[in-house]
């Protein structure tokens, strides 16, 4: 069962503000502010997607070729908020949604979980690429909610970009990751789908 995720609705905030980020490199005049709002986007990018997860509320498309064998799906991105829809092309070629009273939604599992209703089967689809997709919201919420330590991850990972400024170091930023992995250490998310 390929995975392909597409983002749909993008974090309308950054875990972190420029404020942060240019108090943590020391930077009091607002000519950079530009770079450092790449510098935060970056560095959130690249830590939700090595680790798997969603920080601030974001809405993703999840593309399956099929429903599971089993009764679960494991939903990708946590934590898990919400499922908006379960489409899918029917055996006859046809786009339906799926009734939400056909399954449960599990958001205080991490990751969070759709599981099928009491009696209920997943419907059989058509055998084509991405017959099946979910849509769903993720993240901690807004940026207040996000956890401070993936917040001071993402400060030492700006704080490195400033740092750094285009040089070439052999070995530059190895004990920034090092402590940046220690921290996403609890969110790291094992690909169960």
């Amino acid at each position: 069962m390929p995975l392909a995720l597409r983002l749909q609705t993008a974090p309308t905030e950054e875990p972190i503000s420029i404020v942060e980020a240019k108090a943590q490199c020391k930077v009091e005049h607002s000519d950079e502010d530009a770079l450092f709002t790449t510098w935060i986007r970056a560095a959130r990018q690249k830590l939700e997607d090595e680790f798997g997860r969603a920080f601030v509320t974001q809405t993703w498309d999840w593309q399956l070729d099929e429903f599971p064998h089993c009764g679960e799906l494991v939903v990708p991105r946590p934590p898990l908020v919400s499922v908006s829809s379960i489409t899918y092309v029917d055996s006859a070629g046809a786009s339906q949604v799926l009734a939400s009273s056909r399954y449960s939604v599990d958001t205080l599992s991490e990751p969070g979980c759709i599981n099928l209703a009491y009696g209920e089967n997943w419907p059989t689809t058509r055998p084509v690429r991405a017959a099946v997709t979910v849509r769903f919201v993720a993240g901690h919420g807004a940026a207040t909610a996000v956890p401070d330590a993936i917040k001071h991850a993402l400060l030492l990972l700006v704080e490195d970009s400033n740092a750094q400024r285009g040089q070439v170091v052999v070995g530059a930023g190895v004990n920034v990751m090092k402590t940046v992995e220690a921290l996403m250490a609890p969110y790291k998310t094992w690909n169960r789908w």
